[in-house]
């Protein structure tokens, strides 16, 4: 396992002093598709106040399908774009989430925002979340014009996509491995192989494993440290806490964790996300009056405030909330997706393998398995728990800063020297 108390250095991809210029004003833009849930913009969000932190002098434009996440006090220097949104069914495929548009519609209107707003920002790099093409391809006009200009691509990936059969067909269908070797510079992982090894499991070719370098898990603790200048009120412990993403496929399990029996002197805490059906979040709301030991939040401003609090966590297991588990260390008890996607599956199977979570299958959710896992927690010491930071790298945040300022100075001499730049 990578012992991640001390930052292990990158890849060496050049030699000399990998820091830009501290005039260098850089643009950078990160593009999340943002079909199913809050996940893939809250990441991008999280790396964007690294970026701030690290580069000062920088200019981050977040590119996004999901205006529920953009009404937060963002820092001076990040803004977004936010586009009309996808949505996607629990079949899989994609449809306008408000606007009556057929789908070609919205996606031409979707790529051609894309493509004027990254002309006129003109980013230094661009960042695109797990979907190399953007959803429905509405990436393409975009990065072809970027690969005229000096801009450097780079796909982020989270730690697991998918099952492998099925990446590997879906990356066939989309011809993601030729869009990859046509636009991008590199692909950065937000995991660590010894979780999960993407270029193996995925039987990737050889020159797209080569453009792969793993920056780390990203550590939430980052966030924590971000809310702590305007805290919310967070209830006194002992509570637990029951977080379901954005909410649009958590029902099931925040119904049971409402009807859930708490240890003697807990409260509850419900959060069910935006997302959620209005009808659904009612039932809860019904469910919450008539228990004394039971809040139901729409939404909170830092959720990872109420999480280092909690003295336990019932969740599905999307990439964001299982970092902000990892970092802060509060027990956690997993039910994780599996449809139309077995991520969140494999990713709580892997860690409960390393003794980080434990792990209740969808089909195994109740009232009485939660109850039962709560009543165990009471019972457990926090050094009968291994420590993540110990076991696993969740170093992302600190390396993607690294990794930019060796991206920029690499393309500088790759200037000067009239050589095209390789995996970064």
């Amino acid at each position: 396992m990578t012992d991640s108390s001390t930052l292990q250095p990158p890849a060496v991809l050049y030699n000399g002093d990998c820091s830009p210029p501290a005039s260098k004003h850089l643009r950078i833009a990160l593009y999340s598709h943002d079909t199913m849930g809050l996940g893939h913009k809250r990441r991008n969000l999280l790396i964007a106040q690294a970026l701030r932190q690290a580069l000062p002098h920088s200019s981050v434009l977040l590119i996004s399908g999901m205006a529920e996440a953009s009404d937060g006090n963002l820092p001076d220097g990040i803004d977004y774009l936010t586009l009309p949104a996808w949505q996607k069914t629990a079949e899989g495929e994609y449809q306008s989430r408000r606007l009556g548009l057929s789908v070609e519609d919205l996606r031409l209107l979707r790529a051609k925002t894309i493509r004027a707003a990254l002309k006129a920002f003109k980013p230094d790099v661009f960042i695109v979340d797990n979907v190399p093409r953007g959803a429905m391809q509405e990436l393409d006009l975009a990065l072809e014009l970027l690969r005229r200009r000096p801009t450097r691509c780079i796909l982020g990936l989270r730690d697991i996509l998918d099952a492998p059969q099925t990446v590997r067909r879906q990356w066939r269908q989309a011809k993601n491995i030729p869009a990859i070797r046509r636009y991008f510079d590199g692909i950065w992982v937000y995991g660590d192989p010894t979780v999960y090894n993407l270029e193996a499991t995925y039987r990737f070719p050889a020159d797209i494993a080569a453009k792969i370098r793993y920056v780390g898990y990203l550590d939430a603790q980052a966030r924590l440290d971000v809310a702590a200048a305007s805290p919310s009120p967070v209830p006194k412990p002992p509570f637990a806490l029951a977080m379901v993403g954005g909410g649009q496929d958590g029902v099931a399990l925040a119904k049971a964790f409402a009807q859930s029996a708490f240890p003697p002197g807990w409260q509850g805490i419900l959060i069910t996300g935006p997302l959620m059906p209005q009808a659904h979040r009612q039932a809860l709301h019904h469910l919450a009056a008539q228990r004394t030991n039971l809040t139901v939040l729409e939404s909170h401003p830092e959720p990872t405030q109420l999480l280092a609090q909690a003295s336990a966590v019932v969740s599905m297991g999307g990439y964001n909330t299982t970092c902000e588990i990892l970092a802060l260390g509060t027990p956690a008890l997993i039910v994780p997706r599996t449809q139309p996607r077995r991520e969140q599956w494999i990713r709580a199977q892997r860690l409960h393998h390393l003794g980080l979570v434990d792990v209740l299958a969808p089909d195994n959710l109740s009232a009485p398995a939660i109850t039962t896992w709560l009543n165990t927690v009471t019972h457990q010491r926090p050094s009968q728990r291994p420590i993540a930071r110990h076991c696993i790298d969740l170093n992302g945040l600190k390396r993607i800063p690294q990794y930019i300022n060796q991206l920029m100075a690499r393309a500088e001499q790759d200037r000067s020297s009239h050589y095209p730049l390789k995996a970064v």
